[in-house]
């Protein structure tokens, strides 16, 4: 069973701290234009933290949108394609439909992959990691900020 407790691999410090603190571009996965959904509330903060934000969603794509100033994309493919490296690919999706993000993320040479807060997949970790990607799960970049008390 999955626990939140710091001793999980997947809530790793020094994974955390590098992918707050050592990387730019962040694809979010799920982030569509509705401000009431955490997905957009998480990549407002992003940016105001210096990150670009490169939303991925089908429905905001197809329809031609950009969401808080960047074009979205359908698929992380198509933005790993338009935007070139993708730092962290965070990913806001139930947990039995995250996985394959994890592995499409390992795909484009992502550089990291982040599980939002409840959403926990360990076989997802197990591949992102063997295949050498760092990988956070059950977390927030605003609570580990929050942490920080920054």
């Amino acid at each position: 069973m999955f626990s939140t407790n710091m001793t999980e691999p997947w809530l790793d410090p020094k994974t955390i701290d590098h992918l707050l603190d050592d990387t730019r571009t962040w694809a979010v996965v799920g982030l569509s234009n509705d401000p009431g959904r955490t997905a957009y509330r998480i990549a407002e903060l992003l940016q105001a933290r210096g990150k670009r934000i490169v939303p991925v969603h089908p429905g905001a794509a197809a329809a031609g949108e950009e969401v808080l100033g960047e074009r979205a994309y359908a698929t992380l493919a198509d933005a790993a394609a338009a935007v070139g490296t993708v730092d962290v690919v965070d990913v806001f999706r139930r947990s039995e439909a995250a996985g394959e993000f994890a592995d499409q993320a390992v795909a484009i040479g992502a550089g990291g992959v982040w599980f939002q807060l409840g959403v926990l997949d360990e076989e997802a970790f197990r591949r992102t990691r063997e295949a050498g990607v760092p990988m956070v799960m059950d977390t927030c970049p605003a609570i580990e900020w929050g942490k920080r008390g920054a």
